[in-house]
């Protein structure tokens, strides 16, 4: 009985849904509103690159190129970007549309290959590295186009979307004129301009030099004229160009000097880009050091050379029994060929030379340095060899000018060995802990006598020291950027930094020969051509990944108060 009413009071309920249902009370529905989405932002960042090929960044200080200094006024801009390693023609672009420095690059033949270490290992890993307008066409909806005479910087960047063939300077700022005229969506532009380089290399790269200078002056004019074309662009009001005026390097291919830079935006504020104060690699791993890669022969000690090496030095710990500059083996016991610096106890230095390889039949033999160094001070050591005949061949240290002990060291026979010039660790049966800053490293193919190394001692010019003309190394290591120690003597070669270094701003910390910079407390930025890659990117809101490999610094990320509205 109780089943038969729950049975009728379901069949109830439901005769009463439909009901309910149509007692709802109907509505119109509301009259659709189209709205058009608006963009956050419709302002669409681009950017361009004008090379002017060969102006030393000095010279053009001292020519009035008014387009160029119009350009400087809305700039972040420098006369002083240094050339990264090898700075030829062909190395310098690579660096400047990679940003990626020569030392891990290594590309500088004419055809865009690789330089061949000879001392280096056959069988390593070779890693190729995008250009930048391989970046911005993958993450970003844009076209690109390169404008150059140069046939084989074209193909190196063939990747681009516009590309015309042309063979003037001339053909050069019409092609882009043409491009930026009729290609609304180009993004990213590079324009290159070649014949001031050609006219330094008639006469000189100097200001006085007119060839020189009315070729710069011809590239202004060309600049003028692209810039009026961009300006006059279709849709321009709704586009926000960074306009990137610089060089490869400075003068010519075979003697590059450092270049300049001008990043010029509208909302830009003028200001000089500068590396101030004294800034040097800390050494302070087994993995990291510098050295000259290919010397062909020129730092080889032999069995009968003189020369002289000098480096100023800080070291911040005390550490027994660490190489920190060599040509030499390492060190296993009384094994060894060539020549080391190393830290010992009493917080002196010493330095050991040793010819096992060449037949020497004697162990290792060390010359003690004197007075205290390993105190978080700055000092200068500086070691002679004087051969004087073939039983005869003296060794003689100085602390800060001050003569300490001398030996002879004939008996090691030779101390030729392929081991590279290094600064930085060596292995020395062992120890580890190295931690110092190493500069204003000279080697002499002479053996200065000891009135001449205490006078000296803290010398601001090196060109004014008596032997000069005997220097085929100096390396004052104050770059504070890229991976390699510029040697500024009338001959010789760079060193390459390698392992995971760091360049440490000492401010008016210095050596005894280097004069502090009285700005050092300012904002120090120190450039190479690799700089450009790595803000075209910045600017086209790319961020830059650590699989890039870019070594150049975007510095236009300090001076986003500026534009970022």
């Amino acid at each position: 009985m109780k089943n038969s009413n729950k049975f009728k009071n379901i069949i109830a309920a439901a005769l009463f849904i439909p009901v309910a249902f149509t007692a709802c009370k109907k509505y119109d529905n509301p009259p659709p509103v189209f709205e058009e989405l608006k963009p956050l932002n419709s302002i669409q960042r681009k950017v361009i690159l004008i090379s002017i090929d060969g102006v030393t960044g000095s010279e053009l200080k001292a020519i009035d190129a008014p387009n160029l200094a119009e350009l400087q006024k809305t700039s972040k801009y420098s006369f002083e970007v240094q050339k990264s390693g090898v700075g030829n023609d062909v190395a310098s672009w690579v660096t400047m549309v990679t940003g990626v420095s020569f030392a891990k690059h290594s590309i500088g033949t004419d055809n865009f290959e690789r330089i061949q270490d000879p001392n280096g290992d056959d069988h390593a890993e070779i890693k190729s590295y995008r250009n930048v307008l391989d970046y911005i066409t993958q993450y970003k909806a844009t076209k690109t186009a390169v404008i150059t005479p140069w046939d084989n910087l074209r193909k190196y960047l063939r990747n681009a979307d516009f590309s015309p063939v042309v063979s003037t300077d001339l053909a050069v700022k019409d092609s882009t004129i043409n491009v930026l005229t009729k290609q609304d969506g180009v993004g990213a532009v590079m324009v290159h301009f070649r014949d001031a380089e050609t006219a330094g290399g008639n006469g000189g790269f100097v200001a006085s030099n007119a060839n020189y200078k009315n070729a710069i002056l011809k590239s202004d004019e060309y600049v003028g004229n692209i810039i009026t074309a961009l300006r006059a662009r279709k849709n321009y009001a709704k586009e926000d160009w960074l306009i990137i005026l610089t060089t490869n390097h400075g003068g010519s291919s075979v003697n590059p000097q450092s270049g300049f830079l001008i990043a010029s935006n509208k909302n830009f504020k003028q200001e000089e880009i500068k590396k101030r104060g004294f800034n040097t690699p800390l050494f302070n791993s087994t993995s990291i050091g510098a050295q000259v890669n290919n010397d062909n022969g020129l730092y080889d000690s032999g069995s009968n050379k003189d020369f002289t090496v000098q480096m100023q030095a800080k070291f911040n710990s005390e550490n027994y029994y660490v190489g920190f500059l060599s040509k030499s083996t390492l060190i296993s016991g009384s094994t060894q060929t060539g020549w080391m610096w190393f830290q010992t106890d009493s917080k002196k230095w010493n330095v050991s030379f040793g010819g096992t390889n060449n037949g020497s039949g004697t162990g290792r033999q060390e010359v003690n340095g004197g007075g205290i160094v390993f105190d978080g001070a700055w000092h200068t050591l500086t070691m002679t060899v004087k051969y004087i005949n073939t039983t005869t061949r003296t060794v003689t240290l100085y602390t800060d000018g001050a003569q300490n002990a001398s030996i002879n060291i004939s008996a090691h026979k030779s101390l030729s060995t392929s081991e590279k010039l290094t600064l930085g660790y060596k292995q020395f049966s062992g120890g580890t802990g190295l931690s110092f800053q190493g500069a204003e490293l000279a080697y002499f193919n002479v053996a200065l006598d000891a009135a001449t190394v205490q006078a000296n001692v803290a010398l601001k010019d090196i060109t004014k020291h008596p032997n000069y003309s005997n220097l085929i190394g100096y390396w004052q290591n104050n770059e504070g950027t890229d991976a390699y120690l510029a040697n500024k003597a009338p001959g010789g070669y760079d060193m390459a930094l390698y392992g995971p270094f760091t360049w440490k701003a000492m401010g008016t910390d210095v050596p005894p020969s280097v004069t502090p910079d009285a700005n050092a407390a300012g904002k120090s930025i120190a450039l190479t051509p690799a700089t450009v890659s790595a803000n075209m990117l910045y600017w086209m809101n790319i961020k830059i990944l650590a699989d890039f490999g870019i070594d150049g610094n975007p510095f236009l990320n300090q001076y986003e108060i500026e534009f970022l509205k």
